[in-house]
């Protein structure tokens, strides 16, 4: 276990990230409701979300709870640039960034008070360069552990800073009902609730033995750890994984095949991207699927090499998906994910394949998307080099 004497770490995380990009490049949208996604809602505007709009939720459910709602198709280029801005704002802000998703990271920022001033100056310093830089709202949470930085973070919502300080971790904690916990899921709280169990300070007062004999070895031993405070370790960059994955929760129906399909592309955007941010290809791709008793499955697909090409890996996931169709359309859909997986580092040596001959547009673009996520702005002159206009560099 690791807690740090004063609280230093950062939990930084965009509001509302998609919707609030889609606000940024269209002052139209700005202080109005913005639904991302017309067949799943991919996000929603903070405005949206006063109606009770929700990412996961149906397009045609959305629209009735906010009829006035501006709704507008995703732009997964401009997201991925807006992206890669904001995580090299966090990489000048502090030595160690630990990502988590495309617009939120981990920061550790110990030891810095002599060149960047203390914790909390440089969380609202950091607020400020990425609204004055890229023109987004950061919510921020400081505290000692990345657990309470997450929490203070969620709390700080939207488009603030909170500070939890270590005399003030008790009273910021124990208040929380259960399933607001970060690694808390749906079941385990319910199962707690069920037990007359609802804040975390309850939970607290429990025995270890007592959380084991409500929820099981496993996870009673990990929320016991949770409501007792305990660290979830350091901020880690660079960490080797055995898998790169991104997923995404829909509503009670995920809508037609044409739906699941874009929702599907767009993790797969998201985790090649990764990948190649991260330099490493893998062999083996994955579709986890929740279903809607909520019961879990995962379909694999092991490739004869490695691979970090879009492309490719949305080709896999698209034949995983086509396969498991049919189950779906039975049990309905409430999560579904993708990860790659047996990972190996190829730096820069990752070789970009074209077929023989003259390539078609398909083969181009892949090619294009991965320039782009590897060699940035150089991308363009090289692809003016393959004599077409790079249309998937325009984000």
């Amino acid at each position: 276990m690791f807690v740090s004497g004063e609280a230093a770490i950062l939990h930084a995380d965009v509001d509302a990230y998609f919707a609030s990009v889609e606000q940024r490049d269209d002052p139209s949208l700005r202080g109005r409701p913005v639904i991302v996604g017309s067949g799943v809602v991919m996000a929603a505007s903070y405005e949206a979300r006063a109606r009770g709009v929700r990412g996961g939720m149906g397009g045609a459910r959305a629209r009735r709870l906010c009829p006035h709602a501006a709704v507008v198709e995703p732009r997964f280029s401009a997201y991925v640039e807006a992206s890669g801005e904001l995580f090299a704002i966090f990489a000048m802000a502090a030595p160690v960034v630990e990502d988590r998703s495309m617009e939120e990271a981990f920061l550790d920022v110990s030891g810095l008070a002599r060149i960047s001033g203390s914790p909390s100056e440089i969380a609202a310093r950091l607020r400020l360069d990425v609204r004055r830089r890229l023109g987004l709202p950061l919510s921020v949470g400081v505290a000692r552990t990345k657990l309470l930085a997450k929490l203070a973070s969620r709390a700080a919502k939207p488009d603030g800073l909170l500070v939890v300080a270590p005399g003030d971790e008790r009273s910021f904690l124990h208040p929380l009902r259960v399933e607001e916990l970060w690694g808390v899921g749906p079941a385990t709280a319910r199962k707690l609730v069920e037990e007359g169990i609802t804040t975390v300070g309850e939970a607290a007062r429990l025995g270890e033995a007592s959380l084991i004999s409500i929820l099981g070895r496993g996870s009673g031993s990990h929320v016991h750890a949770l409501v007792q405070n305990r660290a979830r370790g350091r901020v880690r960059s660079n960490r080797r994984r055995r898998g790169i994955g991104s997923q995404h929760a829909l509503g009670r129906s995920p809508g037609s095949p044409a739906d699941l399909d874009r929702v599907v592309a767009a993790l797969v955007d998201r985790v090649a991207r990764r990948m190649r941010a991260a330099a490493v290809a893998g062999r083996t791709v994955s579709l986890r699927l929740r279903f809607g008793d909520f019961v879990k499955a995962s379909r694999s697909r092991t490739l004869s090499e490695p691979t970090a090409a879009t492309q490719t890996i949305l080709a896999t996931a698209r034949i995983l998906l086509t396969d498991a169709m049919p189950v779906i359309e039975r049990r309905g859909l409430t999560l579904v994910g993708v990860s790659v997986a047996n990972l190996v580092d190829v730096g820069w040596g990752l070789q970009l394949r074209l077929p023989l001959g003259r390539p078609g547009p398909e083969a181009l673009d892949a090619a294009l998307d991965e320039l782009r996520g590897r060699f940035g702005s150089d991308a363009v002159t090289l692809a003016a080099r393959l004599g077409r206009e790079p249309r998937r560099l325009d984000g």
